[in-house]
């Protein structure tokens, strides 16, 4: 799919059949399809073609979501997509592909489950979920703060938003006390607001302060340097996210 703002093209396959086949057949037919497609922003390709979409597909059950964020875990996740017997949608964010992280992938062959996140820097302080590109975003916001200000920031890459690891973001929550939650996408229908539910529901006695969500604004990505910078999450939004909660 190039771009993921193309999946409205194929939206009914997507919607009412590929992700339907098995449930409607009760499990005696597998559809082991693997979609790719690119997201994000920030190279410059205006409103079509910028998007992160990753909270629209999630309304849609029997549809596994995929977000790597660096080399290392698109080779394994894919591996794993590859060999499920179900749907599998793909997201490749674009400055992941062009820009940064670098990394080593090994040469052999290895899989990650679906289903586990990983906590790519343990903290005390502050538990910040983020995906795709915005986990590197964190991860320096992390090494800037400990720094500077001696706050110990937890980073949990989901790694897989479908199936969602609960308890290790649920478990971190408990920890800090404290939870952001910094994606890519606009914020209403976001995977950030499922996640901010969740903790809500499941987490809320051990808070000890709102929980924040740094995502986009709720508009088309603009087209041009200065305002789509703009327009993107950055690490000072997750600071000023950051110094909220803390403050």
């Amino acid at each position: 799919m190039r771009f993921c703002d193309f999946l409205g093209v194929a939206w009914d396959e997507i919607m009412n059949g590929m992700t339907k086949m098995r449930y409607m057949f009760g499990g005696k037919i597998s559809v082991p399809l693997v979609m790719t497609a690119l997201s994000g922003a920030g190279r410059r390709t205006a409103a079509q073609h910028s998007q992160s979409l990753e909270g629209m597909m999630m309304c849609m059950p029997g549809l596994k979501i995929v977000l790597p964020s660096n080399p290392y875990d698109a080779k394994g996740l894919l591996k794993t997509a590859i060999r499920d017997d179900n749907p599998v949608m793909f997201f490749e964010h674009k400055m992941l592909m062009w820009t940064s992280p670098k990394g080593m992938v090994p040469d052999g062959d290895y899989t990650i489950p679906f289903g586990e996140a990983e906590i790519k820097r343990e903290g005390t302080d502050i538990t910040v979920v983020a995906t795709a590109y915005m986990v590197s975003k964190a991860l320096n916001v992390a090494e800037k703060l400990q720094k500077e200000r001696g706050l110990s920031l937890e980073v949990i890459d989901p790694r897989t938003i479908v199936p969602l690891d609960k308890k290790t973001i649920l478990d971190s929550v408990k920890k800090t006390s404290r939870l952001v939650i910094f994606t890519e996408e606009c914020e209403t229908g976001s995977f950030a607001g499922h996640v901010a539910a969740i903790c809500a529901d499941e987490a809320f006695d051990y808070l000890d302060a709102p929980i924040k969500r740094v995502n986009a604004p709720d508009t088309p990505v603009p087209y041009g340097v200065i305002m789509e910078d703009y327009w993107m999450p950055d690490e000072n939004q997750l600071i000023a996210a950051i110094d909220e909660i803390t403050g």
